[in-house]
């Protein structure tokens, strides 16, 4: 007999504010994972790296690097069996890593463990994206996007404040433990509400030729290419605040009160991500992306300048800092939601494919840029300044070589 879910073609809809909010959960189980290990990296680096400190800060790249090989997977498996079950697989995974960080004996260890859980992290992350698709489209997409976009931003506002907490009561294992409950939410919530979207006739067998091909027809589109680009170096700024942001806010004697300076700019990032929510249908993706980066390259601009005239000195300088700062998270925040929407215009008929094309390279791609910028950290902000500069500079030109989206 035939399931239910299965016999129409037009995928069935929750109603929008809860589909929303499921979508934004899914979202902030990735956020969360990342966010909410800032406070505890100080631990992490004296029990199991204190000769090298610096290294601590790749329990949050091999999460994203874990992360960016998982989608080459999770979409195309997402095409082949359906969007709900290939995120609960990854759910699953995730939740596995979870346990193995919480048990790690070594830094190699940990690292291991969050690859894993990064890993398990993509189908949750990116799948969701191929799941919006199959139920909206253009400007419409963008502006249900804006808002789980808005939850992905803002979620940092209190993830470091509840790992700090975490952490007072159970030390930095403890954190981990959080992340398992935290998924697990998620997962029953999907499990029990959400109906499959892509029917059995649009699906694609999991075969290599199959998957060759539909990579060979994503990447072979002029667009997605550039757009995949512009999304790697957004990524790459991104990546490498957080990677650093503890590291820079202790240089200027920031160190208890992080969390709570981490959360406000959370939250005053999460309004350019209202502002796009509210405008994107008037102004369309592309422009407002464009106008993101050229912000961010005069942001940038004039903090380089004050990097350079000693005014970025402490403790009077983190005011510059802190703004500074907001401008990145902000900058992230307006555009991922766009790109993402813009390289998946065309292709409703490979979502899935898409999807885990475009994130898989540009989150691969971000952490070789992040990583190195990260390590090259010199308690000043003058390397990660420079690498946002750089990074939204390119990207503002590729920008210019895209087609405007009817």
């Amino acid at each position: 007999m035939t399931h239910p879910e299965t016999k129409s073609a037009v995928p069935r809809r929750l109603p929008a504010f809860e589909f929303t909010a499921m979508m934004a959960l899914l979202a902030a189980t990735v956020a969360f994972s990342i966010d909410a290990m800032l406070p505890a990296l100080p631990e992490i680096a004296e029990t199991l790296s204190p000769e090298a400190v610096n290294r601590a800060q790749l329990v949050l790249t091999v999460f994203m690097a874990g992360m960016g090989l998982g989608t080459f997977l999770a979409g195309p498996l997402s095409d082949a069996i359906g969007r709900k079950y290939t995120i609960l697989i990854g759910v699953v995974i995730f939740v596995i890593g979870a346990f193995l960080g919480a048990q790690a004996q070594s830094l190699e260890m940990l690292l291991a463990a969050r690859a894993l859980q990064g890993f398990g992290a993509a189908a949750p992350r990116i799948v969701p994206m191929a799941l919006v698709r199959d139920l909206f489209a253009g400007r419409e997409m963008a502006k249900v996007t804006a808002f789980i976009m808005m939850v992905f931003i803002l979620v940092p506002a209190l993830a470091p404040s509840l790992g700090q907490v975490i952490i007072g009561f159970s030390g930095w294992r403890g954190v981990f433990y959080a992340f398992i409950l935290f998924a697990v939410v998620g997962l029953l919530w999907l499990s029990l509400r959400q109906p499959e979207t892509l029917a059995p006739e649009k699906r694609r067998p999991l075969h290599p030729s199959l998957l060759l091909a539909g990579a060979k027809e994503v990447l072979g589109s002029r667009e997605v290419r550039l757009y995949t680009l512009v999304m790697t170096l957004g990524f790459a700024q991104m990546f490498t605040m957080l990677s650093c942001s503890q590291q820079l806010f202790a240089v200027f004697g920031v160190t208890e009160s992080f969390p709570r300076w981490f959360a406000l700019i959370a939250i005053l990032a999460g309004t350019g991500t209202g502002f796009n929510a509210a405008f994107v249908m008037r102004l369309g993706m592309r422009r407002i992306v464009r106008g993101t980066y050229l912000m961010q390259i005069i942001s940038s601009s004039v903090m380089l300048v004050l990097v350079l005239t000693g005014a970025v000195a402490p403790p009077a300088g983190f005011v510059f800092l802190f703004c500074w700062a907001v401008t990145v998270f902000m900058m992230a925040g307006i555009t991922f939601g766009n790109l993402n929407a813009l390289a998946m215009q065309s292709m409703g008929h490979l979502a899935g494919m898409t999807a885990s094309v475009v994130s898989a390279l540009s989150t691969v791609g971000a952490v070789l840029i992040a990583a190195p910028v990260g390590q090259m950290f010199n308690g000043t902000p003058l390397p990660v300044v420079l690498a946002t500069l750089s990074c939204s500079g390119l990207a503002f030109v590729i920008m210019s070589f895209t087609d405007d989206p009817a």
